[in-house]
């Protein structure tokens, strides 16, 4: 099912010079800017290297900037460019369209249910035990 959904989102955001890959960080930055690269790593539950790659390719990309931070310069914060900014309506009005045409054979009711249990699955407590076909 990710996989469909990348597929979609990857066609309607190329023409935009964006990836899936990218996508999740520049939503957290729209919402944000200054993060940390650490925050990110914790908000998006990926892992340290793979946050390391797409930020480096994001800032040859033109998208992001770091900057050192004004009270420990031991950290960098990483600011969206003007350029990524102006990208921020077409690439979420083009994730809203690749969801609204992958569901659209599901009733309204449906595509509630399908959200519900996929959020159920991915924010479950990571903590809690492996599940087991009883649960």
């Amino acid at each position: 099912m990710a996989r469909l959904f990348e597929r979609g989102l990857a066609a309607r955001i190329r023409p935009l010079g964006l990836t899936p890959g990218t996508f999740p960080a520049l939503l957290e930055l729209w919402e944000g800017g200054g993060l940390t690269q650490k925050e990110l790593v914790e908000r998006l539950d990926i892992e340290q290297a793979t946050m390391a790659n797409t930020l480096a390719r994001m800032e040859r990309d033109g998208l992001v900037r770091r900057q050192k931070d004004e009270a420990d310069g031991r950290v960098q914060r990483i600011w969206l460019t003007d350029h990524a900014r102006g990208l921020r309506d077409a690439a979420i009005e083009a994730a809203k369209s690749v969801n609204s045409e992958t569901m659209a054979g599901l009733s309204a009711q449906e595509q509630r249910q399908l959200v519900a249990l996929m959020q159920k699955i991915v924010y479950r407590d990571k903590t809690s035990a492996t599940p087991t076909s009883s649960e």
